[in-house]
């Protein structure tokens, strides 16, 4: 497997900025991610330059193609993980494949899907989890569920299974969308998937029991939550990157307190608009590209 200079997580305003620069500066440059919630059919009214305003759409195909004008890979796929290796890479699981990248940048704006439960802050830390790398050691031969009705769900079950035969999987009431080679995969670990919804949790200390809207109880010790697609918080918890509240925490250079992994966007929490996107997205190129002519230096 090839190891790239940079991958990029998200394909809006900060990720395409990001990538014009890094590019450019001869890097081996990836973006991994699908059109953003921005690449809509809707007016931008206030984007320098564009005085006649642009489509969310146009924008984005236009940062695309600047983007692959200077050598940048493009692939439409979904992160579901990304864990450091020993070597201070980073492997990038996706729902196609895997990369390996000396330096991460996150740019996948905010997206956490919240399951709807009425009392799981109350649980958090204390059965409730948002992350498998992290907390899945602790369920060692527990039950558990996962929360999710996509692959990011499945992804996570299939990880939970290292650590405990008892693994299920509950889409909170909505339709499974999960890949065919998935549910064959998640079939042979004998992975439930039940459809029902969790209306609330029960437990003294720790999360003894889940509640559901039609009335039943299931006996559960963990529940880790992936609802929709993995978000920066996720990628940030198995990475140890320090957030603060819904936001992964950013220097003025958007450096994370993990070496190699920048941040920018929508997902840092500061002022949530394109421009700033685009600002950091270059602010957190320049960074990489410090970074990697430092890795250079050392080899």
């Amino acid at each position: 497997m090839s190891v790239k200079d940079v991958a990029i997580i998200g394909q809006g305003p900060a990720g395409l900025s990001a990538a014009i620069y890094t590019s450019r500066a001869g890097l081996d440059t990836l973006i991994i991610g699908c059109a953003p919630k921005v690449a809509g059919d809707y007016d931008i009214d206030n984007y320098f330059g564009f005085p006649a305003g642009i489509k969310g759409n146009e924008l984005i195909e236009l940062g695309c193609e600047h983007a692959a004008k200077y050598g940048t890979q493009l692939s439409c796929e979904k992160v579901l993980a990304i864990h450091m290796q020993p070597d201070m890479t980073f492997k990038i699981k996706t729902d196609y494949g895997e990369y390996q990248a000396r330096t991460v940048i996150l740019a996948t704006g905010v997206s956490r899907v919240r399951p709807g439960i009425k009392n799981i802050s109350e649980y958090e830390g204390k059965g409730v989890s948002y992350c498998v790398s992290c907390d899945g050691f602790f369920f060692k031969g527990k039950k558990v569920v996962v929360v999710g009705e996509g692959v990011f769900a499945a992804n996570q079950a299939i990880e939970l299974k290292e650590y405990t035969p008892y693994v299920s999987i509950c889409t909170q009431g909505k339709e499974p969308e999960i890949p065919e080679n998935y549910m064959q995969h998640l079939q042979e670990l004998d992975i439930e998937i039940m459809k029902g919804k969790i209306q609330n949790l029960e437990g003294e200390q720790f999360l003894e029991k889940a509640h559901f809207e039609d009335g039943t109880t299931l006996d559960v010790d963990g529940l880790f939550v992936a609802m929709g697609e993995a978000s920066s918080l996720d990628f940030a918890y198995s990475l140890g990157i320090t957030t603060q509240k819904n936001f992964i925490e950013a220097d003025h250079e958007q450096k994370t307190n993990v070496p190699g992994v920048f941040a920018a966007g929508d997902c840092v929490g500061r002022f949530l608009q394109i421009s700033v996107a685009v600002g950091e997205g270059a602010i957190a190129a320049r960074s990489a590209i410090k970074y990697i002519k430092g890795l250079r230096k050392q080899e």
